[in-house]
């Protein structure tokens, strides 16, 4: 622990799931964290408090994405929450972790669903990225939250998936440009989650998901955070343009 001492973090979708997850261990780890989130404000304000209970420090930024003028609004938010924290804007690691599914056969996907999709999924996190570039000095990190669902077929999740895919060519193609400045691009991609949902808590849903990991459980958003947080904290400088499992073996077959 304390490996990110003195570093900022932004976690997108940080107030639940597996974003909460997330922002908490790197709160215990010891970096400032901006916890973004959409709309819950009760949801953000609770995984603030986790943080600042455990010792850490961290403060809520609200920003609708896939939206005009979003990635504006997130940052004029983030940097007022840096200043008053920090008196500084440097921001260290970026989380790219906020998403929508889709849950719809291939036959009914509407091209406003799809256009939502890339937007929130894809096109948001590059220009959260670019965006913070200017407030991210050499030797940063910036860490993507992918899915197994690029490596395996649910065909309701086919434009999901596509927005995955093409995040994970974001890290690839920026981890290329990024390397000589030192900042690392990582992609970790989970497998079943328990991430709160409400199909999750079924017993028969649960133990059916389970069966597809090689150890026999579900994932917990604990387990996401411990990749966030090695690629975020200095043991992850020697990796770059990847993508990192995390799904519990769900792909051995």
């Amino acid at each position: 622990m304390n490996r990110l001492t003195g570093k900022t973090a932004l976690v997108t979708g940080g107030s639940r799931g597996i974003g909460r997850g997330i922002a908490e261990r790197l709160g215990r780890e010891g970096a400032l964290v901006a916890v973004h989130y959409a709309k819950d404000d009760d949801a953000a304000k609770q995984t603030v408090a986790a943080i600042t209970d455990a010792g850490g420090r961290a403060f809520p930024v609200r920003a609708e994405l896939g939206v005009p003028g979003d990635v504006e609004v997130l940052f004029a938010a983030l940097e007022e929450g840096l200043r008053a924290e920090r008196d500084s804007t440097t921001l260290d690691i970026v989380v790219n972790n906020a998403g929508v599914m889709g849950g719809t056969a291939p036959e009914q996907i509407t091209p406003e669903q799809f256009d939502r999709l890339i937007a929130v999924n894809a096109k948001a996190p590059l220009f959260i990225i670019l965006r913070a570039l200017q407030l991210m000095p050499d030797g940063g990190r910036i860490i993507n939250i992918s899915s197994a669902l690029t490596r395996m077929a649910l065909p309701q999740e086919l434009a999901y998936s596509m927005s995955k895919g093409a995040l994970e060519q974001l890290g690839l193609h920026l981890a290329r440009h990024l390397a000589p400045r030192g900042i690392t691009v990582n992609t970790v991609a989970p497998g079943i989650t328990d991430n709160g949902s409400e199909m999750l808590q079924q017993p028969e849903v649960r133990e059916a998901m389970a069966a597809t990991t090689a150890f026999g459980r579900l994932g917990e958003p604990a387990d996401i955070a411990a990749a966030v947080a090695f690629l975020a904290a200095g043991d992850g400088q020697w990796l770059t343009g990847g993508v990192l499992d995390v799904s519990g073996g769900t792909l051995l077959g």
